[in-house]
């Protein structure tokens, strides 16, 4: 229960309504507990006096008062499931923002099904207590104070022998709420790990089918939801133990009055309608104590989802603004980077090493190397997806960490490997990242990114609604989408992530061409998988496990002979450099011993007929403005 305390500042808001909420319970309780007093003037008043009217009298307030406590009930419910809806909607928006803000380490580790259940699933416990539930353990409360009271009035020793019974009845209620409450975290657990289940076999439907493992994945989805199911299980069984417990207790309570109270009318201590009073007040405590048990059940699955969703929103983002950030206004696009390394949350070694990088504004630089040297860890730091576990990251001189993130944000314009599209209209896929542009700055942008042609097309044009990720889009129109996303925000930092990988080679021209003019003025870097690409690039970084190794132009690296000079007669070697050979070096077509493509693993990954470190053919034209000869003209 303590979970759910901790979430009184989500209650603040609505007081008022709680207060009215208590109000019109504590009505309802007094009302309900005149009831057998008007029994007990019948039965030792109006029946032996032969009153008529008495009765008649009796009959209409009972009518009054059942009208009383049906309009006070309709309107206790009404505020306490209205108060539980609006804690659920502030609940999920507080999750979601928290969510947003939560840096890429921690979902580097988290299971986006387990996100999913926290705000749908675990507010939708904490809602439903917040309702119902803890109306229904108010209105005991309440009950159980005025009865006692009633009781006590009307024979104390009576009384005595009458509540003897609750109190192993509340002893077990609370034993029962503890254990309860981390068998329920364990269903919700186990839930989450089932929606995750789900979540990557409906995004991975193709996948499944291609290679025919419905069978395999009906199995495992079988595991999640068996551990599911029995986690469920054991809840049942451990309520299954304390409801008859709850139910015999109770009745037990009533053959005590039976009994004891039957003596003192029988010894004329205690008059037939007290008896009947008595027995009515313990029936009126019965009900709500017999749906204790429910109440209980239901604050052990709210406490378990408040413990879940208070784990989000009291993990505080490692990456934010700090106090007094820096905003960016005009910016220049001059990029270092001083003595960086960095190292991943549980990863096994670091990811860069000591990288020492000096960008001037408006230059393009390329990267390369083998998958898993560190290219999109490197610019991941420029908008600060990661912090870097030492040195810094500056931006026209500042260090990224001072800098206000929406701020730095916004002048970063990426474009990844593979793009995503939220399912919604492509005019509002293209201006996700200014929805306040307008018509003819959105067509500009999709015509430089090559995408107005094909989007004219669409039955409804630019108010064509793509699919979940883009889905009902081709994978070249996808990423011509993504591309005018970025060049709409008219950034100074450009990163394009192999943006070019998903489109044909005519589409790749078309691309080309306009990056060509749209790079220029911006600090661009590209992460490439072919050489094809970034030959004419400003500056070439080859990356290997997580350090720079050589840097350069293109002709400057192929005289060098190094790893660049490798991976070019891999995954060229076909073709002649643009400047002599190195001493030493024999024509490119007759490669010297150990340059041609070897016949022994390569350091570098490829395909076996042409072993390289990137991915694709070089026969694709380049994005980098100044791309060399195209295809043709090799």
């Amino acid at each position: 229960m303590k979970h759910l305390f901790r979430l009184r500042a989500f209650i603040r808001p609505y007081l008022r309504q709680i207060a009215a909420n208590i109000l019109a319970l504590f009505a309802v309780t007094g009302l309900a507990l005149v009831v057998p007093r008007i029994l007990q003037g019948v039965i030792d008043v109006g029946l032996p006096a032969g009153r008529p009217g008495y009765l008649a009298s009796a009959a209409l307030l009972l009518l009054g008062l059942g009208c009383a406590i049906a309009l006070l009930n309709l309107i206790q419910h009404y505020l306490a499931e209205r108060i539980a809806a609006f804690v659920g909607y502030d609940l999920r928006n507080a999750l979601y923002d928290r969510i947003q803000h939560l840096p890429f380490a921690y979902h580097d580790h988290a299971q986006s099904g387990q996100l999913i259940t926290r705000c749908i699933e675990d507010v939708r416990a904490v809602q439903n207590f917040a309702g119902s539930g803890l109306s229904e353990i108010l209105q005991l409360l309440f009950m159980a104070a005025g009865v006692v009271v009633m009781l006590i009035a009307t024979d104390a020793r009576l009384a005595a022998v009458a509540l003897l019974p609750f109190i192993p009845l509340v002893i077990l209620a609370s034993l029962f709420g503890d254990r309860v409450t981390k068998l329920f975290y364990h269903v919700d657990l186990t839930l989450g790990d089932l929606s995750t289940r789900l979540q990557e076999n409906v995004t991975g439907v193709q996948v499944v089918r291609a290679f025919a493992r419905e069978a395999y994945e009906i199995g495992r989805f079988d595991e999640s939801n068996r551990r599911y199911f029995e986690s469920r299980l054991k809840v049942i069984r451990e309520w299954s133990k304390v409801m008859p417990t709850t139910t015999l207790l109770i009745t037990f309570g009533t053959l005590l009055i039976l009994l004891y109270g039957g003596r003192m009318v029988l010894a004329g201590e205690l008059t037939i309608g007290e008896l009947v009073a008595f027995n009515a007040y313990m029936i009126l405590l019965s009900a709500p104590v017999q749906e204790l048990t429910w109440q209980v059940n239901a604050a052990g699955e709210a406490a378990a989802g408040a413990q879940r969703v208070l784990e989000i929103l009291e993990h505080e983002p490692e990456i934010q603004s700090p106090p007094g950030a820096v905003t960016l206004s005009a910016v220049r696009g001059r990029v270092e980077f001083r003595g960086v390394s960095l190292r991943y949350q549980g990863g096994s070694g670091p990811a860069l090493t000591g990288i020492d990088l000096d960008v001037e504004p408006n230059q393009v630089v390329a990267l390369i190397g083998r998958t898993g040297s560190g290219k999109t860890s490197l610019v991941n730091l420029i908008p600060r997806f990661y912090d870097a576990t030492e040195g810094a990251v500056l931006v026209d001189g500042v260090d990224v960490r001072s800098l206000d993130l929406e701020s730095l944000r916004r002048r970063i314009g990426i474009v990844l490997q593979t793009p995503l599209l939220f399912s919604d209209t492509i005019r509002a896929n293209i201006a996700y990242g200014r929805p306040e542009a307008g018509e003819a700055e959105i067509v500009a942008a999709a015509k430089a990114a090559q995408a107005h042609e094909f989007i004219r097309e669409l039955p409804d044009g630019y108010d064509t609604i793509v699919g979940e990720r883009g889905v009902t889009l081709s994978g070249g129109q996808r990423q011509r989408v993504a591309i005018a996303r970025a060049l709409l925000m008219d950034p100074r930092i450009l990163i394009l992530d192999d943006s070019t990988s998903s489109v044909d080679t005519q589409t790749e021209r078309l691309i080309q061409e306009a990056l060509e003019n749209l790079m220029q003025g911006r600090t661009t870097f590209v992460i490439a998988h072919r050489l094809a690409t970034v030959r004419r690039a400003d500056r070439i970084l080859v990356m290997d496990q997580g350090r720079i190794v050589e840097q350069g132009r293109h002709e400057e690296l192929l005289a060098a002979g190094g790893l660049y000079r490798t991976i070019h007669d891999l995954q060229l070697p076909q073709s002649h450099p643009s400047t002599p050979p190195a001493p030493g070096e024999g024509p490119p077509t007759h490669p010297s011993p150990g340059e041609g493509p070897p016949t022994h693993p390569s350091p570098v990954e490829g395909t076996p007929t042409h072993p390289s470190p990137v991915e694709g053919t070089p026969t694709h034209p380049s994005p980098v403005a100044g791309e060399g000869k195209r295809e043709g003209e090799r």
